[in-house]
């Protein structure tokens, strides 16, 4: 079964920087994306990829586009966040997830589509 382990949050003030790393226990063919959720909200998809992907087809939520990027090291089977540039309403709860696909187009970014969740860290940003 693929565990998935988030680390990297922390306080910041806005207009800074922080990146956040996804160990994936288990290589395979997989989408994968972090998601996000604040207190009192609905968790949202904010960044997409697939394991296998050369292509660079990557998903972003209108949110962050322009100010993060997700990236894969396939050697180590990291997933990670760069998170540039940010605001006091981008402190959440951060999750990466997957799901097994073998074909590598753009994936999607529904929660529901995902099978094998971590358990979050967590990002607080001050203004």
């Amino acid at each position: 079964q693929v565990q998935l382990m988030e680390s990297g949050g922390d306080s910041v003030q806005a207009g800074g920087s922080l990146r956040l790393s996804c160990t994936i226990s288990e290589k395979d063919r997989y989408c994968m994306a972090w998601f996000r959720q604040a207190p009192g909200k609905e968790r949202e998809g904010i960044a997409s990829t697939h394991s296998a992907d050369s292509t660079n087809r990557i998903t972003y939520a209108s949110s962050v586009k322009g100010r993060f990027i997700i990236s894969h090291d396939n050697a180590e089977n990291i997933l990670y966040l760069q998170m540039n540039n940010l605001k006091p309403e981008d402190a959440a709860m951060y999750y990466c997830a997957t799901f097994p696909r073998s074909y590598t187009s753009y994936c999607p970014m529904t929660q529901d589509r995902y099978t094998r969740w971590g358990r979050g860290t967590q990002v607080t940003v001050s203004s």
